[in-house]
């Protein structure tokens, strides 16, 4: 049931955005990116980029409560996912770290991990003036009867909302806030 939820209000986002990051896509994967200017230095962005559970929807959870995400900043952490209730999903895992500069996730987000499919996300933290680029690349493959290019505007429409709050809590102190 919250895959469904999780995808139809992806679908609902990419739409009302106007815009999609989609670098490429085909029927065997696609790859998105976004691009976020953040007032704030790199160390401080990745900071918290870890405290994931401070800025990520819950409605793109398993559990309903981004409490329960966290990411290990060391080879092989773990993205998981723990609920109070028991069970939980190891949702990606760090395979490069460079604290501050940049980390490589590898595994398939959510609804995707049904499907047999798999991805890269590569984060980049680099100074700019103001602040920060921060610089997001997930790549994913796999196979899905109708394409895996089907989910490339609700994935793409995910990871720039989930970015976008990381921003704003960082710039906003909200990460609600518009």
């Amino acid at each position: 049931m919250r895959q469904v939820l999780w995808l139809s209000l992806a679908v609902l986002m990419v739409q009302r955005a106007g815009r999609a990051e989609v670098a490429d896509s085909s029927s065997a994967g696609f790859t998105v990116k976004v691009v976020q200017q953040i007032a704030a230095s790199p160390d401080e962005v990745y900071r918290k980029f870890l405290r994931i559970g401070e800025w990520w929807n819950p409605e793109h959870t398993f559990s309903g409560n981004s409490h329960n995400l966290s990411i290990e900043d060391k080879p092989a952490g773990c993205f998981c996912e723990k609920p109070a209730s028991g069970g939980g999903a190891r949702h990606m895992e760090v395979v490069y770290l460079q604290p501050g500069k940049a980390m490589t996730l590898s595994g398939a987000l959510g609804p995707l991990q049904s499907l047999a499919a798999t991805g890269s996300m590569v984060i980049q933290f680099a100074a700019a003036e103001g602040g920060t680029k921060l610089a997001v690349s997930y790549s994913v493959a796999g196979y899905t009867p109708a394409g895996m290019n089907t989910w490339a505007g609700p994935v793409d429409g995910v990871i720039t909302e989930q970015f976008t709050r990381l921003k704003r809590a960082i710039e906003k102190g909200d990460p609600g806030a518009k």
